[in-house]
């Protein structure tokens, strides 16, 4: 071995910095919550399916009543006259429809074919203005500044809230509804040596709980640490690895490294030669949720039942330019879960994988005369084999200035919460009702999970 390949453990400690990716159990509880995976797991069969949950986050605040537009005559009028030049034109619109609103038509944007025909062959739903909410909030409680999320309209503040459905708490992270989920939920993956949470975008903190943590994975698969595949190498590290430290982060960072080390290696271990054949977009996102099918796939080798997926698309912080900037983004998107939904049919897994969209919030209905900015309600899609598709859910909320939801610009009170629709998720994936104010400690402000499954109803 060279020279310069020697490790001592002071070196060891500096730059084996790649582990870190391990180090996000460290995240620290701002809740006393009760984490019992197998209280949790009770009720569930030790045969029971294989569910996988998968976050596609739009980083920046999707411009979603862009995505999602009234098509009513009067309706449309409103849009048009709140949104000025930045709306689009009713001819471009693709048509759809849904019961349960006060309207049935409404268009999607022009570049979201796919979504179309996924929403009309009931595989998609669309769920209208959701957002961060402490409580059910009105307009009077806006104006007093009573029972608002901290941080409001703030990119990093609201992305915190929407991952963590703890909006009343501003600064250090209290984990993510997911990481809470996996907590309770891990037991159902005896056996395996890779974390139930896999992020195909670095760290987040929607993945975070008390003992679960983001497995990182590149789009070939795990991140190896550098140099490890070098036997003399490796024993060096290993060496270090299992000295007994006295110093407690040393030792964590030493355990988190291990962990780290033997997750890659099971995890490269088991997708190996796993591929997809259905044919791939040219975009990176894409590429994204193909190792997340991969990973699917490789569910047996892995020993999972549950897992849960992180895929970050950023840039939709749109001051300027929001048309031109969606028609390619949004085009992007819809390629890319359509790519998905088509590599699960492959691979016999549609009916077992719920995709949700998740964003920091909506943004000013008005124009600032190029582009929109910071808001709070916004429309989202879940895609799925159990979704109840082909239906707009929750409330879609007048676009018209001064409504009873707007707040300014054409900011929009939330008609539906975080945790209601992240709640109906995480009970499809197997949380318990008596489990569910665990992973969503403000849940009984919104409905009571004893008496109310699903609230929204579009899982079934």
């Amino acid at each position: 071995m060279k020279k310069d390949r020697l490790l001592s453990r002071r070196r060891f400690l500096g730059e084996a910095s790649c582990a870190a990716v391990g180090s996000t159990a460290l995240y620290s509880s701002l809740l006393n919550l009760r984490m019992t995976s197998t209280a949790a797991a009770a009720d569930l069969s030790p045969n029971d399916d294989y569910k996988a949950l998968v976050c596609l986050f739009l980083a920046g605040g999707n411009d979603s009543y862009n995505m999602l537009v009234p098509n009513n005559n009067s309706a449309y009028a409103e849009y048009k006259n709140t949104r000025d030049n930045i709306a689009l034109d009713k001819t471009e619109l693709l048509p759809i429809t849904s019961n349960g609103q006060p309207y049935s038509e409404f268009g999607i944007h022009p570049s979201m074919t796919d979504v179309r025909d996924l929403y009309n062959s009931d595989d998609l739903a669309f769920v209208a203005n959701v957002g961060t909410l402490v409580r059910p909030t009105t307009k009077t409680d806006y104006n007093s500044k009573q029972f608002l999320p901290r941080g409001l309209f703030s990119h990093s503040d609201q992305q915190v809230h929407w991952q963590t459905s703890v909006p009343q708490i501003k600064g250090s992270s209290p984990g993510g509804w997911g990481g809470r989920t996996a907590d309770l939920l891990m037991s159902m993956n005896e056996g395996s040596q890779v974390s139930m949470n896999i992020s195909l975008s670095g760290v987040n903190i929607f993945q975070v709980g008390n003992d679960a943590f983001s497995y990182i994975s590149g789009l070939n698969g795990g991140t190896d640490m550098v140099g490890y595949s070098d036997a003399t190498f490796a024993g060096a590290v290993d060496s270090l690895l299992e000295e007994n430290y006295k110093n407690t982060f040393t030792r964590t960072f030493a355990k988190n490294t291990r962990r780290f080390i033997d997750s890659s290696i099971a995890f490269n271990e088991a997708i190996e030669g796993v591929d997809i054949s259905t044919p791939l977009p040219p975009t990176r996102l894409a590429e994204r949720f193909k190792m997340v099918a991969r990973t699917i796939a490789a569910r047996e080798a892995l020993n999972m039942k549950r897992q849960t997926f992180f895929i970050r698309a950023g840039g939709w912080d749109h001051h300027n330019e929001v048309n031109n900037a969606q028609t390619v983004m949004l085009a992007e998107i819809s390629q890319a879960i359509k790519y998905f939904k088509d590599a699960l049919g492959e691979i016999g897994m549609t009916d077992n994988v719920v995709t949700f969209s998740a964003s920091d919030f909506g943004r000013t209905l008005t124009s600032n005369g190029v582009g929109s900015d910071h808001a709070w309600g916004g429309n989202h899609m879940v895609m799925g084999g159990p979704v109840n598709g082909g239906r707009i859910y929750g409330t879609y909320p007048s676009l018209a200035l001064n409504s009873s939801q707007e707040v300014g610009r054409g900011r929009l009170i939330p008609t539906t919460s975080v945790d209601e629709y992240s709640s109906e998720i995480a009970r499809w994936f197997g949380v318990s009702s008596s489990e569910m104010d665990t992973v969503f400690p403000n849940i009984k402000e919104f409905y009571d999970p004893m008496l109310i499954t699903n609230p929204l109803g579009f899982l079934s």
